[in-house]
């Protein structure tokens, strides 16, 4: 066959490139075959079957002509030329020989699959798409459930033409391309029985930050096309790359989403149609946990491959989809990414300055702040109406809106997650994005000023007027290198991969109870003594848990999700989590909390920290915060995870602990070092005694200075003298560290000193301190301040 190549599931041919020099479709399930990677079989039109379609209808000169003084800023212009142009496609005739091998290709197809006229998809791949450097997404058009010969030689003629949709001709113009030198090729692949399945995307890298160390799953119910547009909110899965190759069940974070329609074939009508999917549905997750496995292994595999073709690294973005009928997975398609994996190592942080009343609040894409004029369009038809540096607030995207995208500052829609038209091109022009901001066209005044912020973790948020807000911006490699080892204070898994590029030696202190309050939500009693529960409470325990029989499973899974994640953004470099510290009255305001703690005049001296994992009243509590550490270390990989007692009174209290701990199968092995925060005075007056049982100690600023000096930092009336910088608190720390060193253990330091005191944390330096463990705003002003320190100290010191 002249026109056509024929590929299968198992790549039986030597497929030529389809789309050209850069475009493969066809190369793409050749080469990735060998690779234990599954791609729907199918054939493709080589790229010369599209010039050899254009001369057969004397084409050529008309395109040149009607797109030769066009200018490609004038949207109204672009939709007339691309109207035009193609319908001077649509109207044209196949050349005798190249239709007879569509038809007989089809045939063949359709009998090695026992049927008829088969179903199947229309792709195409063009030569200015998907390149390594510029990938604006969905630039030609691809068709779904396709059935019979004249329908699929309708549809090839349209995907043909769609090389010349507005959004095609304009992004062309933009980048530089000739349009005339564009090969275009059409691939035809068995259609996919995801209506009754399930779809998505896959990056091979976080699509917001750009962290590499993560294969990132969206998924959704029916076919792809939802996600693409933004229709729906996925599930979305993270995969750590490096330990999930080293064999371990490396799925560190899942959430759900709520996948609010799928998109299927309807039999009776024979077309597509989008229907809501059922509630049971939308509450369980459209992949399992093996296959969001097994996906993440195939792409890292096609990652690799296409990283050693090209001879750097190459993070891919892919598509996938669920045979409902099967049950098989199916990568079908794969391109580079291009938006993080182009960018220079320069590192922005957005801070705002100033909160204001919020408008709407849906996923943050991205990190960067903008504010503008709100202009809130149903239709890109409107795009008159919009003004350069305005923020574009609509219900959902797609390619047709790229021209108005390209001129705004921001973009909020409605609907769609991160892998949506609207996340994927944002992040493409640089600009903070909000989507799936529930209410937002109604919510957001048209014309007003509005301040849309994607600096506060995972929820991106839009403030009426025009709110102050600052951006440090520094290249990593211009920090300069200090002895001291530099950590951060993480909270939440939100704000853990961004937090996790920028230039430290791990995490000094992840907070517990931040994943507790966020994700858990509910008191761990309510969870192991579930049946003892009143009804109401039940209920409201039902809601949150009911993918999970065993109540405690929820617990242990969600926690170990959210350490996971964190572990994973940091990995190989330490992180230290510290076993929840809840007062009794913040236990109390968790989920069925209330009927489990006690009240207490002082929570801050009361039943706190260590006395609660051995106390009877609470140790199954803490059994499963040591399951959840377990899961991280031992099922996901992530041995960099080190463990922290706080609020440890005596070392016979220390001892019960790590009895507790054993009880619960967590000991000394591989590399687990478990750390004693430093933050009561008896604590460093027996450091000896500690350092007996601990491999280290981390100093706790904040209480440490409460007790020292007496005082209810909370207290407006006595707050005034709250200072970490008071000669008591120093000389604590000076005792400890001369204490702690002589007995050839590590001191840190997590509180908020040294974070809001660089010259706290240059006396820290000065008596040897082994690590300071920042909050990230801080961390870039420390550094500075402590190389200086060491430098005025001289070398070894």
């Amino acid at each position: 066959m002249r026109w056509i190549r024929f590929f299968h599931q198992v790549g039986l041919e030597d497929v030529p490139l389809v789309g050209g020099k850069n475009a493969s479709l066809g190369e793409m399930i050749r080469e990735l075959a060998p690779l234990g990677v599954k791609v729907p079989g199918g054939f493709a039109t080589t790229s010369e079957a599209y010039g050899y379609f254009l001369k057969a209808n004397g084409l050529e000169e008309a395109i040149r002509q009607e797109l030769r003084n066009l200018d490609p800023d004038d949207p109204l212009a672009l939709q007339r030329a691309s109207r035009r142009l193609r319908n001077l496609i649509l109207k044209g005739a196949y050349p005798k020989d190249l239709e007879e091998e569509i038809r007989l290709v089809y045939r063949k197809l359709s009998e090695e699959a026992g049927e008829e006229a088969l179903p199947v998809a229309v792709r195409s791949s063009a030569t200015a798409e998907d390149l390594p450097t510029a990938s604006f997404a969905g630039q030609q058009e691809s068709y779904l459930y396709v059935q019979g010969e004249e329908d699929l030689l309708l549809h090839v003629k349209r995907a043909m033409a769609s090389l010349f949709t507005a959004r095609a001709i304009s992004y062309r113009a933009h980048m530089g391309f000739d349009h005339l030198k564009v090969a275009l090729s059409v691939g035809v692949q068995r259609m996919v029985r995801a209506d009754t399945g399930s779809s998505g995307v896959i990056f091979t890298l976080d699509p917001d930050t750009g962290h590499r160390g993560f294969v990132y799953i969206t998924a959704i119910y029916g076919l792809g096309e939802n996600i693409v547009q933004g229709r729906v909110g996925p599930d979305a899965y993270y995969v750590h790359k490096e330990t999930l190759k080293a064999g371990y069940r490396a799925l560190v974070h899942k959430k759900l989403g709520p996948k609010e329609l799928t998109l299927a074939l309807d039999p009776r009508e024979g077309r597509l149609r989008n229907r809501p999917t059922p509630p049971y549905l939308r509450k369980q997750f459209a992949l399992s946990d093996q296959e969001a496995l097994l996906l993440a292994d195939w792409s890292i595999r096609i990652e690799e491959h296409y990283s050693r073709k090209r001879g750097v690294p190459t993070p891919m973005d892919i598509e996938w989809a669920k045979d409902g009928p099967t049950g098989e997975l199916f990568i079908l398609q794969a391109r580079p990414e291009t938006v993080h994996s182009q960018k220079a190592p320069v590192l922005r942080i957005y801070r705002l300055l100033q909160r204001g009343e919020v408008l709407a609040e849906g996923l943050a894409v991205g990190e960067a702040i903008a504010t503008g004029r709100a202009r809130v369009l149903k239709d890109p038809k409107e795009m008159d109406r919009f003004q350069e540096g305005e923020v574009l607030v609509t219900e959902t995207t797609n390619p047709d809106w790229e021209p108005i995208m390209k001129r705004a500052s921001a973009i909020v829609t409605e609907r769609g997650g991160r892998t949506s038209h609207a996340a994927i091109v944002a992040r493409e022009l640089g600009v903070p994005a909000v989507v799936g901001a529930l209410g937002a066209t109604r919510l957001i005044p048209e014309g007003e000023v509005i301040t849309v912020s994607c600096a506060e973790g995972e929820v991106g948020r839009i403030y009426r007027g025009a709110l102050p807000f600052a951006v440090e911006e520094v290249r990593p490699e211009t920090l300069p290198q200090t002895r001291t080892r530099i950590m951060v204070n993480v909270g939440t898994p939100e704000e853990a991969l961004r937090v996790s590029l920028l230039p430290t030696d791990g995490v000094g202190l992840l907070r517990m109870e931040f994943v507790f309050a966020s994700h858990v939500r509910i008191h761990p009693l309510a969870l192991t003594r579930f049946a003892t529960l009143p009804k109401e409470v039940q209920r409201q325990v039902e809601e949150l848990t009911e993918a999970y029989p065993d109540k405690r499973a929820y617990f242990v899974d969600t926690l170990a999700q959210g350490i996971g994640l964190i572990a994973a953004a940091f990995y190989p470099r330490p992180v230290i989590l510290r076993f929840s510290d809840f007062k009794t009255n913040e236990y109390a305001r968790l989920l069925g909390g209330h009927l489990f703690e006690p009240k207490e005049e002082n929570p801050m001296l009361g039943w706190r920290g260590a006395s609660r994992y051995y106390h009877p009243d609470y140790k199954e509590g803490f059994l499963l915060e040591v399951q959840a550490v377990r899961k991280v270390r031992e099922e996901m990989g992530l041995k960099n995870l080190m463990v922290m007692v706080p609020f440890c009174r005596t070392p016979e209290e220390g001892a019960r602990v790590l009895e507790a701990m054993a009880e619960g199968g967590l000991r000394r092995e591989e590399g687990l070092e478990v750390y004693v925060m430093a933050e009561i005075p008896s604590n460093i007056l027996e450091a000896e005694a500690f350092a007996e049982l601990f491999d280290g100690f981390s100093i706790g600023s904040n209480d440490l200075t409460q007790l020292a000096l007496g005082l209810d930092r909370d207290s407006e009336r006595v707050a005034w003298l709250f200072d970490e910088r008071r000669e008591t608190v120093k000389a604590l720390c000076a005792m400890l560290l001369e204490k702690a060193h002589a007995k050839g253990k590590k001191v840190g330091i997590c509180g908020q000193g040294p974070s809001d005191y660089p010259e706290f944390a240059a006396f820290l330096v000065e008596r040897g301190i082994d690590s300071l463990s920042l909050n990230p705003d801080a961390l870039l002003r420390t550094v500075k301040k402590v190389a200086e320190m060491e430098a005025a100290l001289g070398p070894g010191s």
